[in-house]
């Protein structure tokens, strides 16, 4: 008996500790999945404003079919796109430069660049990226925590030992970065 209560005693501690940290391994990577369904929410918003912004745009800029048909397959290839974070990162980075080449197509058209249905829809632009940078932030920093636990000492043992697999942060640059004020155009 006494030998059985000794033998629990030792063996009880670093049980815990695994349970412990398989539990909190698990719930970080909860938060990373959850917090990725932010960052898909806005993206799709952003996928939702693309056509319109590009049927805007076309409706101005007629001969500047180049830039719009890139918008829009780059658009296509980032629905399509369900790979990892770090493979959707490198098609969301090239959909965002084309989102930017547009924005530049857009100066050289005062007109264009006045039309309050444009302007409404560049707002809503930039809000959705606000709104995707917040929660990319959010992501990463999940990400954050849970590498450090995944490849922290003792931690470590525990995540190899049940397969906790790396995970990446998405970075991709924001498309735009301000809403023009009417004055300035």
């Amino acid at each position: 008996m006494i030998i059985c209560v000794i033998g629990m005693l030792i063996l009880m501690p670093p049980g815990l500790f695994v349970i412990l940290t398989y539990n909190s391994l698990v719930s970080l990577r909860n938060h990373i999945r959850e917090s990725w369904g932010n960052i898909d929410t806005e993206l799709k918003r952003r996928y939702d404003l693309i056509p319109n912004l590009v049927a805007t745009v076309q409706g101005y800029a007629t001969h500047e079919r180049e830039v719009l048909q890139r918008v829009t397959e780059l658009r296509s290839r980032c629905v399509a796109n369900n790979g990892t974070p770090g493979e959707q990162a490198t098609d969301e980075t090239k959909l965002v430069a084309a989102i930017q080449q547009l924005l530049v197509v857009v100066e050289r058209y005062p007109q264009l660049k006045a039309d309050q249905h444009f302007l409404a829809l560049q707002k809503e632009l930039v809000n959705t990226e606000d709104r995707i940078q917040a929660a990319r932030r959010f992501f990463n920093g999940n990400v954050r925590d849970y590498r450090n636990r995944r490849e922290t000492f003792p931690s470590s043992l525990v995540a190899g030992l049940f397969g906790f697999g790396p995970e990446g942060f998405f970075d991709v640059p924001s498309a735009v970065r301000e809403v023009p004020e009417i004055g300035r155009l």
